[in-house]
């Protein structure tokens, strides 16, 4: 390690410490030289695979990008940022595990796809409809019908007076 303040290339190591969940350890320096001391981070290097876009792009797997579009896809839903981030960890675990440096976007969709379809029905649909560019409302309702074929028979749909007390309008 090369001292910040004169660069002498020899220290001694005075305190460590791990942070953060073990994410990364914090060391403590003292130059033998000018007897100056400075921290030191070291993390692992996470190697994850490259996300090739539709148009044949390549860019690094960006995991605030890929929660970020599964929390917009959950907004208004009742479904907890404890969940993202638990979905999110999953698909990043599963890259880790993977040999290949490369995932396509398609293959990265039907992951997040797979998991949204069983944390919440309205924020798997949702989502499906940007990653699939749905064209049309036809589109849409063959994706609804397919949850409701998989989950064997339609789930009755609370109705709207149920939630909250009728509103008279007066005029």
């Amino acid at each position: 390690m090369k001292c910040p303040f004169c660069g002498h290339t020899e220290d001694r190591v005075v305190d460590s410490r791990v942070g953060r969940e073990g994410e990364f350890i914090r060391r403590r320096r003292e130059c033998l030289k000018c007897r100056r001391r400075y921290t030191t981070y070291e993390y692992i290097e996470d190697v994850l695979p490259h996300v090739v876009k539709r148009d044949s792009r390549r860019e690094p797997f960006d995991r605030q990008k890929l929660r970020g579009s599964i929390l917009k896809s959950c907004e208004k839903r009742s479904v907890g940022v404890q969940a993202v981030d638990d979905v999110v960890a999953d698909i990043e675990a599963r890259l880790h595990e993977r040999a290949e440096k490369e995932i396509s976007s398609l293959e990265l969709g039907e992951l997040v796809m797979e998991h949204l379809q069983k944390l919440d029905q309205v924020a798997y649909v949702r989502f499906a409809s940007v990653y699939r560019q749905f064209k049309d409302i036809n589109q849409f309702m063959d994706e609804v019908r397919g949850l409701l074929k998989d989950d064997g028979k339609p789930k009755p749909l609370t109705p709207v007076n149920k939630l909250r007390p009728p509103v008279k309008v007066t005029k």
